[in-house]
């Protein structure tokens, strides 16, 4: 049996066995006050089954994060007169020739630990925006509503979460994905790049990506030039944060 204290909410566990049939007093060891079993709100729970918030709460519900993108491409046809071996040599002998000389990819993220991306965006954009970020090297989830977004963003393993202010209006999707970013920790926050999909905002507009307290504004107008624009910014930001991040020993966005 678990007797929950009226002033600390401590929980402590008290012997079935030993349980008095009338009401009784015990002593919290946290703050010393006196617990009353007989109160309404002493007593939680009988069993360990009962401690489950699905035994007292019928609308608990299991977490449902945002599904995984997965980029659906034909492999492409050998060009008339080339042959299938031919053009496998052709692959092999591009994949491992030698990387090109001045070219500079200081931030390139290893082709095992892609960026993990969020798309909070109206359908009439999803799979535009998750198809180019999943074709430029992104792992890619898409959120259908706020419920789906918060419960992905809960799990603290993304790199990018892109948001567009029309988002699962319904449920005020935008303001529970803002209030995700904003209870943040400092040093999470400089780990997550945020991104404002506007349809009225200036792209790479910095001032006014300031005010919103995100990393980037991309006008949905320029949706089709999204995984570059990114780029660059991701690029601009990884270069203002590279000696804090050499300083601290970890790896750029």
């Amino acid at each position: 049996m678990i007797i929950v204290c009226q002033k600390c909410d401590s929980r402590l566990q008290v012997d079935e066995a030993r349980v008095p049939s009338r009401p009784f007093v015990i002593r919290c060891p946290k703050c010393h006050s006196s617990v009353n079993s007989d109160s309404p709100s002493a007593t939680l729970e009988q069993t360990a089954v009962s401690s489950s918030p699905s035994s007292y709460d019928p609308s608990f519900e299991q977490p449902n994060p945002a599904p995984l993108f997965e980029l659906q491409e034909q492999a492409p046809e050998p060009p008339p007169g080339v042959s299938a071996d031919r053009l496998a040599e052709l692959l092999s002998g591009l994949i491992n020739q030698p990387a090109a000389t001045g070219r500079n990819l200081p931030y390139a993220r290893p082709a095992w630990d892609p960026r993990k991306a969020l798309v909070c965006v109206p359908e009439e954009h999803r799979e535009m925006v998750a198809r180019g970020l999943a074709a430029n090297g992104y792992k890619v989830f898409v959120a259908e509503d706020a419920r789906q977004a918060v419960d992905r963003m809960r799990e603290n393993l993304l790199d990018m979460v892109l948001l567009d202010p029309r988002f699962d209006l319904v449920e005020q999707g935008p303001v529970f994905v803002t209030r995700e970013v904003n209870i943040l920790r400092p040093a999470q926050r400089r780990r997550l790049f945020f991104v404002l999909l506007s349809p009225s905002l200036r792209t790479m507009d910095a001032h006014t990506a300031f005010l919103n307290n995100v990393n980037a504004i991309i006008n949905v107008s320029e949706i089709d030039e999204l995984p570059s624009l990114i780029e660059r910014r991701v690029r601009e930001y990884n270069e203002l944060y590279r000696d804090f991040n050499n300083t601290l020993g970890v790896q750029a966005l």
